[in-house]
Parts: C-alpha cells; structure tokens; sequence
C-alpha cells in the first residue's frame, strides 16, 4: 500500500483554497510513493466556511470522480502536517486508499448495518445532540475491539459533518446532500485495515491521587475518607478565608477521574489513558463538597490537576514515541534491524510504514497552548516524522468508548 494524498489551504474564498488543496493532491498521487486511485476522502473545514459546505463538498466531489465515500466535519480549528489554521478560513482533505469492502461510511440516512463487520471507527459527533456520551458508548460497543477514534465538531455557527457513502442510504430515508446537521456519522473499518491510536494529555497533577469513599453524583464529598472540600484546600495551599485569591485557584483548577478498575497517575507522572479530565463547577461549604462536570462514583480514583505546558509538550512525544515503538518492534520482527532513533533528522525507517495519520485535539489545547501557532502539529512531527496527516480541533475527544476532554487523539494508518 502507498501513502495517502493530502492537501491544504487558508483563503478567504473557498473556491481558491479548494483549488489550492486539489493541486496538492493531484501533485501527490502523481507520485510513485503516493496512492494515485484513492476511494476515501477525510475533508475538515473551519467554520468560516459553514455556509459554504455543500457547495465545497459537491465542487470537491466532482474534482475527485474516483473519490466515492466522504467523511469530516468542522472545526473552529483543522490542522495538516506541521500546520494549524485557527480562526482562519481553511480546509484540509487527505485520501485514503482502501478496498472497498474494508470499510463503510454511515450516518443517520446511511447507518451502520449487521451486514459490515466493524472492527473499528473514525467518529465525528454533534455534540449538542442528546446523550451524546451514551450513543458513543454504543457505538463504540458495537465493534469488535471496543475501539473509536474522533472528536466532537466545534463551531462558532452551525456544526455540520460530511459523509456520503457508496452503497447509498437504506430504503425510506431519501436523498440525502451528503451534509448533515446533528447525531453521529463516520467511518467504520474492518480489521484488515491496521492503525495504531493513543491517548495524549494536556494535565498535569498537582496533588496525590486520592479513592473517592463518598459521592452523590457529581459532587465529591469525601476523598479517602476526609471531607473532599478540605482536601482540594489543603491540596491547593487556598483558604476560604482569602476567598479571591481561592476563586482565581479553583478556577484554574481541574480533576482528573479514573474507574475502580483504572490507572489514574502512571509511573511516568503522565494520567493513564482512561483518565477523564473535568472541570470543577461549585463547592459546597455544608457538605464540604466539590462538584465536577461529571458523574463520580464511590470507589473512584481522582486526583486535582493544571492544563501544563510542559506536560502537555512531554505526553505528545511519549504517544509518538510509544506509537514508534510498535511500529519498530514490527520492524524488528520483520527485518532483523533497528531503525535509526531520529525522525525528522534520520527519515526513521519504520516511519515509512505510516500511510497517513489522522489528529484530534482538544480546542484548548492549540496554539497558544503550546507556546506557538502550530507549535502543536511541529512537535507531532518532529516526533512522529514526515507522515500524511489531517485532523482538526474538537469541543471533546472521542477515544475508546467515551468522550474526553484537554487531550488528543492520535491515530495512525499502516500498512501491516
């Protein structure tokens, strides 16, 4: 298998950007490295462009007669390789080169059936659609590893996802223009199509982990058995009776949460991966209890936590590493050879096995965030090396079964 196409571009007219993105990635695929017969398309705008999707979708389409399946969504950020575009209007498209029977594009007129066989799926959600977390949980739980990838769509408008899918909707949902509003669409692969994904973190604790011994929903009332409210003061080195030099601490102030059964801080210092990171909304003085923007459970693990620049940076080059790490054990096992340790200064042999790569990230986290505009996607790829990748910035991360929040989420297409 070859590399995917990519291309993109920032203009104010979106006609110009399409033109722009469509010769990069007929530059691509007239490359002998590079897929020259693509049938899937991943398309991310910005919402500068929200108003124009149909049309961008339908002028793209008819560019790539070859390109039969589309999938994306918007962004109030999209990112390409060592690029961002934040508060700009841009678009990115990458082409993947799949059979046809390893995978299925599904929406609400196209929905995923008995008849494929999933293994996995990129998903791209409305967040505002109700229960949203439930239907991912469901999803996720209909294929075979457990196993989704993706984000929510951030718009300051409309929210809109793209997908059109070869074999049609089913019978009695009608036309549909390939642009939707709301739910959950995507693509869902077969196991013949590999890919390696991990979990990165934009926090870092500040405090001990701690057992949840009491809870009432989304209030904390007691950590190891001491009265929560009491606990989060002692831990920040706040007192009530300073209570705006608290507020300004709290504020700044998240909790990281884990189940029973999950690794809250790893060895490393870095969260686990099942770690979800959820803002503090209150405290209650009575009960000294401290509410988060979530449901917590007796017997959970929680620990309070900053977003970190240097934890953010330091996670980043771990998943990539981790993910060079498989991908050179494969080489290994392979080969018989150890690929040189460098990325962008030795062009890292297993590197050459990426086909392309797909970037989710939390809308807090580009930017200034990691100290630059597109600081972000130039560590990717210093770390990770010279790889088709396309992604964009999302109002929550989808990863396993369940929605994250701060994080990213880094999946990559291989070969074998």
């Amino acid at each position: 298998m070859k590399l995917f196409p990519f291309g993109h571009a920032t203009h104010p007219q979106w006609q110009m950007a399409a033109a722009l993105t469509l010769a990069q990635l007929r530059a691509h695929m007239a490359l002998p490295q590079y897929a020259s017969h693509p049938t899937l398309a991943l398309l991310y705008i910005t919402d500068h462009y929200v108003a124009e999707a149909q049309d961008i979708l339908e002028y793209l389409a008819a560019e790539l007669p070859l390109v039969t399946d589309w999938s994306g969504t918007v962004g109030v950020g999209i990112c390409a390789n060592n690029v961002e575009y934040f508060d700009e209007p841009a678009m990115a498209v990458m082409l993947l080169d799949l059979p046809a029977d390893q995978y299925r594009v599904f929406s609400g007129v196209s929905p995923l059936g008995l008849a494929f066989e999933a293994h996995t799926a990129l998903v791209h959600a409305d967040g505002a659609t109700p229960d949203i977390a439930e239907l991912v949980h469901e999803l996720a739980h209909r294929t075979d590893a457990g196993f989704l990838f993706g984000g929510l769509a951030s718009s300051r408008s409309t929210s809109v996802q793209f997908a059109i899918a070869a074999d049609g909707n089913i019978s009695g949902h009608g036309a549909a223009s390939g642009v939707f509003r709301g739910g959950l669409s995507g693509v869902a692969f077969s196991s013949s199509v590999h890919m390696v994904s991990r979990v990165t973190q934009g926090c870092a604790p500040v405090a001990p982990a701690r057992c949840v011994t009491q809870s009432d929903r989304n209030l904390i009332l007691r950590l190891d058995d001491q009265p929560a409210l009491q606990v989060m003061l002692a831990d920040l080195g706040i007192s009530l009776e300073q209570p705006q030099q608290a507020l300004e601490v709290v504020r700044a102030t998240l909790v990281g949460l884990a189940p029973a059964s999950g690794t809250l801080v790893q060895q490393t210092g870095n969260f686990g991966n099942d770690v979800l990171v959820r803002h503090i909304i209150g405290l209650d003085p009575a009960r000294s209890g401290v509410a988060v923007a979530d449901l917590v459970e007796q017997g959970m693990h929680a620990a309070f936590c900053r977003r970190n620049l240097q934890a953010a940076r330091a996670d980043l080059v771990r998943i990539c590493a981790e993910i060079r790490e498989e991908l050179e054990s494969e080489e290994l096992s392979s080969a018989g050879v150890v690929p040189q340790a460098d990325a962008a200064a030795t062009g890292w042999q297993a590197a050459r096995r990426i086909l392309g790569a797909v970037y989710v990230s939390c809308t807090g986290r580009g930017g200034p965030h990691f100290g630059a505009p597109s600081a972000e996607l130039q560590l990717l790829r210093r770390t990770l090396g010279e790889v088709p990748l396309v992604g964009f910035f999302a109002a929550g991360e989808i990863a396993h079964d369940r929605l994250y929040g701060y994080t990213g989420v880094l999946t990559v297409f291989t070969d074998v």
